[in-house]
């Protein structure tokens, strides 16, 4: 006994296979672009910035010889130790914080500062 297999009898399982997965893919669900706010980067504080802040905030006192500022880690203020005229030793401490502004570091209780 002999089978005849006909070309469309050898088509059909692979028709069958061709319309599996043909599916329609899902449309694309456009996702809200959310535009970050602008963020205000002031430059970190070194010795010219300071005696810069400091001689715009205490006109009348001597000007700045030497400073150190550091700022920790997610801090929104800046400690500074410094020297005033020939001093070349760090006796003295302000506090930079950023202006009403928020675009410049201001000097924070500068009356007392000014008064070192």
């Amino acid at each position: 006994m002999t089978v005849k297999i006909t070309p469309l009898a050898f088509c059909l399982p692979l028709l069958a296979l061709a319309a599996c997965g043909e599916e329609p893919a899902p449309e694309p669900v456009a996702t809200p672009v959310v535009e970050a706010e602008p963020v205000v980067s002031l430059p970190a504080p070194d010795e010219a910035l300071f005696a810069e802040v400091f001689a715009e905030t205490c006109p009348e006192a001597e000007a700045v010889n030497t400073s150190v500022c550091r700022r920790a880690m997610g801090a929104e203020t800046v400690s500074c130790e410094y020297g005033l005229g020939e001093d070349e030793y760090l006796r003295n401490d302000a506090t930079l914080e950023i202006g009403e502004s928020g675009d410049a570091w201001v000097i924070a209780d500068a009356e007392t500062v000014c008064a070192q």
